[in-house]
């Protein structure tokens, strides 16, 4: 039975490895990827297209939530000794916050901005007109709205400790805070709930806008193979997935979240876990946006 024991921690331990080397190591790339994706244009001395600004920040929102909260989990995974100090949680716990807070807010301006330019007839022309100068705006409020709603994030995080339900010396390397654990989840909570539901909202707005679009052309389409899809069509469908990845990974991690919260148990594999779905919308999300960008030409049905 010992034996059997001792055999799944160290499956364990090599499977929590190798997730977050994959997630560090692959999400890096893909969002440094992005980042230079979207970029190009203005290295090539064209004018950046406003979804263009919107997912340069992300990818940068990216990169930060990466590596703030997957290096310090993954040195837990490597090391067992020299706990990070009080300055050094600080710092990464705010940083995590803060690159957390705006993924969030720059994928609800994308879910939001895709909805305000497939509005038809005259509010179409309307908006078009302005929408050009919103994503900009937008992402400094995002950076903005972030650091400032996270700056109690300093003052109540401690050096880090054991987390005392388990005796894997990897506990020491997980902060500490003085903050109640109710208290945090319904601060970070609010804000959160208020950008989901605009991408619920707006997700399920562009679909029914898309499902009357397909229902007034559909008489003039022939049943002849496959047509092209508009780009505005093919980016609708880009942040529509991109709006369902983040929700599914994100309630996939609230779970965990409020199980560890107002249960109190911090076994240290409950801990790992959260972190890795934490970082898998960061790590998927550029994949996603890479590979559906409207710039390259696509087939569908």
């Amino acid at each position: 039975m010992l034996f059997d024991k001792d055999a799944l921690r160290t499956t364990w331990n090599v499977s929590l490895k190798t997730t977050f080397l994959l997630q560090i190591g692959f999400g890096t790339l893909a969002n440094v990827t992005l980042f230079f994706y979207n970029v190009a244009p203005v290295l090539r001395g064209h004018r950046q297209r406003p979804t263009h600004v919107v997912l340069t920040n992300m990818a940068l929102a990216n990169l930060l939530l990466l590596l703030s909260s997957g290096i310090p989990h993954t040195m837990a995974a490597f090391l067992l000794s020299n706990p990070l100090s009080s300055l050094g949680c600080k710092v990464v716990c705010y940083t995590q916050r803060v690159a957390r807070s705006s993924t969030l807010c720059y994928t609800c301006v994308l879910s939001t901005y895709q909805f305000f330019t497939l509005i038809p007839g005259r509010a179409e022309r309307m908006t078009l007109r302005r929408a050009p100068k919103v994503p900009g705006p937008s992402c400094c409020v995002c950076w903005v709205f972030a650091a400032l709603t996270n700056i109690h994030i300093p003052l109540k995080v401690t050096s880090a400790q054991n987390t005392g339900n388990d005796t894997n010396t990897q506990g020491r390397w997980f902060c500490s805070s003085s903050f109640p654990k109710t208290t945090v989840s319904v601060m970070s909570s609010c804000p959160d709930a208020v950008f989901i539901g605009l991408m619920v909202w707006a997700s399920g707005s562009m679909v029914g806008l898309l499902r009357r679009h397909h229902q007034r052309v559909q008489h003039i389409l022939t049943p002849k193979g496959p047509h092209r899809c508009p780009p505005e069509t093919r980016a609708t469908h880009t942040i529509l997935m991109l709006v369902v990845t983040f929700v599914i990974f994100y309630m996939m991690n609230l779970v965990f979240t409020f199980y560890i919260t107002v249960i109190l148990d911090l076994q240290l594999w409950l801990i790992q876990t959260c972190n890795i779905l934490a970082l898998c919308f960061p790590t998927v999300s550029p994949f996603l946006l890479i590979l559906r960008d409207p710039r390259t030409p696509r087939l569908c049905s």
